[in-house]
């Protein structure tokens, strides 16, 4: 499957989707995909134990660059996700993959094209994307 692109996808998706093709179907679905991509990193956490959290205030000292200021900040994950648990989110969120794909189709919408102009706006809009 190397060399997938998001259309491929995307048309692999309208040929299997047949179950739930009303839009409101796809969309308690993502919702219910996207919990489950949620589900499996808590376990990670919670069962599994092969990362850990350790939350706090994140610190933004005013005299810095912004190149030291994303050093400083930190992701407050401890460890590294096992296999298994590799496996477990990766199918989870190819499941959701599925159902955002599904979506676009449903609504006619290009994911290349979505990509592509999330891409342009960050690379635009730089730091401030977010904000």
């Amino acid at each position: 499957m190397s060399g997938l692109t998001l259309k491929q996808f995307q048309e692999q998706v309208s040929d299997l989707l047949l179950r739930h093709r009303s839009l409101l179907d796809v969309l308690s679905k993502a919702q219910q995909s996207n919990a489950s991509v949620n589900r499996s990193v808590i376990k990670s956490v919670t069962e599994c134990g092969c990362i850990s959290l350790q939350a706090n205030k994140q610190p933004y000292p005013d005299n810095v660059t912004l190149e030291e200021a994303k050093s400083l900040i930190q992701t407050h994950v401890n460890g590294t996700l096992c296999e298994n648990c590799v496996d477990a989110i990766t199918v989870q969120i190819g499941k959701h993959l599925f159902y955002l794909s599904a979506m676009c189709n449903l609504l006619d919408l290009d994911l290349d094209d979505i990509l592509s102009k999330e891409s342009q706006k960050c690379s635009t809009l730089g730091l401030f994307n977010l904000s």
